[in-house]
């Protein structure tokens, strides 16, 4: 797990107290209300009561009226329609809303969604295809807002082009006959962060001449899938559109939609947020990945039970080639980063490899965010050209920093949090300096981690299920609720699945608490028995043989003695130095002197510590100092005197050979850059 900043959220009781009261809530719920901002009442109405509400005029998105009156008329007409769509779990529930719909007023169209290979959004090649089968009006989904030049194409051809999209819009908009799309500047609607089928879920609202109502019992779970899939704020009217999605695939689940559980193994259970965020969106955007999103937008689209058993086996089948191909890359570009250290140490990590499917660079890219705590970029080499694929953290903006480098590169787009680019292969190592030139004097913000309310153990109940199931569905701007469980002593750590994932005993005051952690064995967990930590948690539903028992997770760990901001801000200063910068106002003061390495040396000789957190905790270095702890491990490892295992346990060699601090690389040039600091200063 990535270090991260602890932020625990304010919640005034009070206030909480008043909420539970006046709507009728639960009262953890309204602690976790006041916690996250909520307070007055069109705050409490509009997330507790979203299914009251009335969605906005779809008439207020900006070009809406050209929209519908072109449509209209290329539908009364029987003029061939191409919709246009993208090979994500947005884009394939994007085309199979507007192409459901316009098969249902009998309209003369057809769909295209392009490969990976292909590329995102309109190119001359799709235009000139999508000529030959005889369309006379494209309508984009979830792209074209930037296809300026395709789109002139197009009416070059006699082609006229409806966009309906929801991306970051540029100095220009394409010459289109309507571009919908909230983020445009001069658009009035009031609710702006739409997915792409969120715009289109408006657009067949006006067609419908504004009856939301209809269209959100016909459609809600295709907007709701593609919502939560897009990972969008789920407030606003998104809240209210996922919520009437998850019930209808609930109560009257499309027969496709029924196929692609049933092969998940999730047939016959309630479908929740987390369900189509885990299960049916990664299937449908394993088909765009793994070969043709086409095949998914057939399942959508599917009426037959046999045929959609197929397709859903396919989709299924799609996503296990997924999950082996995405775990290949990341060892490749994990161990690549590693013999690295200018790479491991760099504010925006840049790894690439040559043929690297490009369907799971994102992912990779993502994991890898997680795993070191910065922005990340994953480049395939495919030849002369690449396509890469990044990830960020909150507070870096990593679509500003393309836009800001882009003569390096061919192509490029995305959101702040994610973006996508293609770079000839050749420019790649421009590339990385570039991104190190931007970043040299961007002190890059902390990952954070968000704690809504600290509980004690002996608080853990079945009512805090209820509580959090109000809080549903959660996502992007409304993520499932966080518990700190601060300063428990873990008494066992157990194997679990043969030891894939463990269970920690967790006691304070006489409270015990059972922790499931995922993906971590007991040998690579970096915490012992008689550890002070403290705890990040969700909660769930755990049934077994009828009895239903609070499920409790481990999403974030941390030694209670250390001080966030100060223990971040050391191993930043370490960072820095790893690079070959030492920034005078941090650094330079941090090159340890003779007696504190003898100091980590006897702490060290006491006893073998789990990380270099235990240490620091053991020492009490737990601010900024603690990147002299990091530099003195390193230089008695660098001299045999200590070694560091794989997992990230310290102990000693017992090696009885005499040596010299001054021989110790490390301290020479931690040494020169503390000598060169201090000029400037």
């Amino acid at each position: 797990m990535s270090r991260k900043k602890w932020q625990v959220s304010a919640c005034d009781k009070e206030d909480a107290a008043r909420i539970a009261q006046e709507y009728g809530v639960d009262p953890l719920c309204a602690l976790l209300a006041s916690s996250r901002g909520l307070s007055s009442d069109e705050d409490i109405r509009g997330f507790f009561f979203s299914g009251e509400a009335e969605l906005s005029d779809p008439f207020l998105l900006k070009d809406m009226d050209k929209a519908v009156e072109r449509v209209n008329e290329a539908v009364d007409s029987f003029e061939r329609i191409a919709v246009f769509g993208d090979y994500d779990a947005d884009g394939i529930t994007s085309a199979a809303l507007i192409c459901s719909y316009l098969g249902m007023r009998e309209a003369n169209f057809f769909y295209f969604l392009p490969t990976r290979d292909e590329g995102y959004g309109l190119s001359v090649e799709a235009v000139d295809r999508l000529h030959s089968m005889g369309a006379s009006l494209i309508i984009t989904v979830d792209n074209g807002t930037n296809s300026i030049d395709e789109i002139n194409y197009a009416a070059s051809l006699g082609i006229d082009t409806v966009v309906t999209d929801h991306h970051r819009v540029g100095s220009e908009l394409p010459s289109a006959r309507a571009v919908v799309n909230p983020h445009r500047h001069d658009c009035g609607s009031g609710f702006k962060n739409m997915a792409g089928v969120g715009v289109v879920f408006k657009l067949v609202c006006a067609l419908e001449g504004g009856d939301s109502a209809a269209v959100l019992d016909e459609y809600a779970d295709l907007a709701a899938i593609g919502t939560i899939g897009d990972i969008v704020p789920l407030t606003g009217e998104n809240r209210k559109i996922v919520r009437a999605g998850i019930e209808r695939i609930n109560s009257s689940p499309r027969v496709g939609i029924s196929a692609l559980l049933k092969a998940a193994g999730h047939s016959g259970k309630p479908v929740n947020s987390s369900a189509v965020s885990f299960m049916i969106a990664p299937r449908l955007n394993a088909a765009g990945r793994m070969g043709s999103a086409e095949r998914a937008l057939m399942l959508l689209m599917c009426d037959d039970e046999k045929d959609a058993a197929l397709l859903a086996d396919e989709m299924e089948s799609a996503n296990t080639e997924r999950q082996r191909t995405e775990q290949s890359i990341f060892a490749l570009a994990d161990e690549q980063i590693k013999a690295s250290p200018s790479r491991l140490y760099d504010k925006v990590i840049i790894c690439d490899g040559e043929g690297w499917h490009i369907g799971v660079i994102g992912i990779v890219a993502s994991r890898l965010t997680e795993k070191y705590g910065r922005p990340c970029i994953v480049i395939s080499r495919a030849g002369e050209i690449a396509k890469g694929s990044g990830r960020s953290i909150e507070g870096f903006s990593l679509f500003d920093m393309l836009e800001s480098l882009s003569d390096c590169l061919s192509r490029f787009g995305g959101h702040t949090h994610a973006a996508g680019l293609t770079i000839e292969s050749a420019r790649i190592d421009e590339f990385r300096e570039a991104v190190r030139q931007y970043t040299l004097k961007t002190d890059m913000p902390f990952p954070t981690r968000h704690i809504d309310i600290k509980l004690n153990p002996k608080s853990i109940g079945l009512n805090i299920l209820d509580a959090i199931e109000q809080f549903e569905p959660f996502g992007a701007g409304n993520p499932q609720p966080v518990f700190g469980l601060f300063k428990v002593t873990i008494e066992n750590i157990l194997p679990l699945s043969g030891g894939k994932h463990l269970r920690i005993t967790a006691v304070k005051n006489g409270a015990r608490v059972s922790v499931v952690r995922f993906g971590v064995s007991p040998e690579n967990f970096p915490f012992c028995r008689g550890a002070v930590v403290d705890l990040a948690v969700t909660f769930g539903a755990n049934d077994f043989n009828g009895v239903t028992k609070v499920g409790v997770y481990l999403k974030g760990i941390r030694y209670s003695g250390l001080s966030s901001e100060g223990f971040l801000s050391g191993i930043r200063c370490y960072s820095d130095f790893m690079r070959g910068e030492f920034p005078s106002e941090r650094g330079f003061s941090s090159v340890p002197a003779r007696d504190f390495i003898g100091g980590i040396y006897r702490s060290l000789k006491k006893k073998t510590y789990a990380s270099i957190d235990e240490l620091c905790v053991d020492t009490g270095n737990t601010g900024l100092e603690v990147c002299s702890v990091m530099l003195s491990v390193d230089a008695l490892c660098e001299l045999g005197l200590a070694e560091r295992a794989p997992s990230g346990r310290l102990s000693l060699t017992g090696s009885k050979n005499k040596v010299s601090l001054e021989d110790s690389k490390t301290l020479k040039r931690a040494g020169e850059l503390s000598r060169r600091a201090a000029v400037k200063q």
